[in-house]
């Protein structure tokens, strides 16, 4: 098994400091933070959102501390617009509508594309966590995606972090799942060689499904501009250590799977792994997901708990040999714990009843580098 470097990208709500709501500063927020982060802070959809990426780096520890100073520098640039930088897979309170999209000509042509029903519905300001894993060819990000393609749903209910949007809690633990499959390509990658992909994505651009081949959303991706696969799967999550632990994951399980790209896997179809995405997102950390790894005759409900272990003796060999096996065992031990970003939202919430106490607290937590379980970093939970 070859290393691999990792990094990750996150996206993120601005709020106004008073009311709490999304407002679209990300404009004056980019021009300010540009001086310190330069491309590792990027635009969005809308207005309200803002990127920041980290570079790619060699180990975890790199990785939460371009995270922690990623988010340090908009957290400061955003507090001068009169903002808060708030990790959350979705807005917790009512947004402004129509949502305004950012203006530049890929995004407003994007928006006339999918129409109002997809760029303005309610929920609409999803925020994701990316993960890019390589380097790798687009043969090899190709195989890979299949094969990892049945352990998303595991690492979707681990990342998922927005039980509230735009005013209320919607039952499941990621609302922000169902707003963002409603556009075009969202959902499981299809298994394609790299001549299938060349045909495949040539005939979305073709027929008008997409405008492009960068908006190719599948939760596992050759990214166009990196020679990485990018998995798009996980929420944004406001404690630092769940997009550190997704990562390694990631990074973990892409290594024994590069070693075993000659075999054969079961075929998952797209209706059974849409099905499992749908109740990982419901379920989160602590509910019960189903599990297609034994592809579409064998699947079976499980604790998501139980499918958290196992995925992580799956990766473990490439855990290990990238240093971050006791890392994951740690973080894994701490979140099923103390409770993941859905937990802590609702926690938030539960002590007054009130949303804006949930929108405070993961603006703490998203600029403090702290943990949802309310311990500090250190202490043997993540790298220092």
């Amino acid at each position: 098994m070859r290393p691999l470097r990792f990094g990750v990208e996150e996206e993120y709500l601005l709020v106004d400091a008073r009311t709490r709501t999304t407002v679209p500063r990300a404009p004056s927020v980019l021009r300010d933070v540009s001086r310190v982060l330069g491309n590792r802070a990027q635009a969005e959809f809308y207005a309200t959102q803002i990127e920041g990426c980290t570079p790619p780096v060699r180990t975890a520890a790199e990785l939460r501390a371009h995270l922690l100073a990623v988010r340090a520098a908009l957290t400061a640039a955003a507090a001068r617009a009169g903002c808060l930088l708030v990790a959350s897979g979705s807005a917790v309170l009512p947004s402004a509508h129509p949502l305004p999209v950012t203006d530049a000509p890929r995004y407003r042509r994007i928006a006339g594309h999918v129409g109002p029903g997809v760029a303005d519905q309610a929920g609409g300001e999803v925020c994701g966590c990316h993960v890019h894993v390589g380097d790798l060819t687009r043969g090899e990000a190709l195989a890979v995606s299949t094969r990892l393609g049945p352990w998303l749903p595991v690492v979707q209910a681990l990342g998922a972090n927005s039980p509230f949007c735009e005013g209320a809690d919607r039952g499941g633990a990621s609302s922000r799942a169902a707003h963002y499959e409603r556009w075009p390509t969202v959902g499981p990658a299809p298994s394609l060689d790299e001549t299938g992909y060349e045909r495949y994505v040539e005939r979305l651009v073709a027929d008008g499904t997409v405008v492009d081949r960068r908006m190719i959303y599948w939760y596992a991706r050759p990214s166009e501009h990196l020679p990485t696969l990018e998995v798009r799967i996980a929420d944004v999550n406001a404690d630092v250590g769940v997009p550190v632990l997704i990562a390694v994951l990631l990074r973990g399980l892409t290594r024994v799977l590069l070693a075993e790209t000659d075999r054969p896997c079961p075929p998952v179809g797209e209706r059974l792994l849409r099905a499992a995405h749908r109740r990982a997102a419901a379920a989160g950390l602590h509910g019960t997901a189903l599990d297609v790894r034994g592809g579409d005759d064998a699947p079976r409900a499980a604790p998501v708990s139980v499918l958290l272990d196992e995925l992580l003796e799956r990766a473990a060999p490439g855990l290990a040999a990238e240093g971050d096996l006791d890392l994951a065992r740690r973080l894994c031990a701490r979140l099923l714990a103390g409770g993941a970003g859905a937990d802590a939202q609702r926690a938030a919430f539960a002590r007054r009843g009130l949303l804006p106490d949930v929108v405070d607290a993961l603006a703490a937590l998203t600029s403090g580098g702290g943990t949802s379980g309310g311990r500090t970093p250190g202490g043997g939970t993540e790298p220092e």
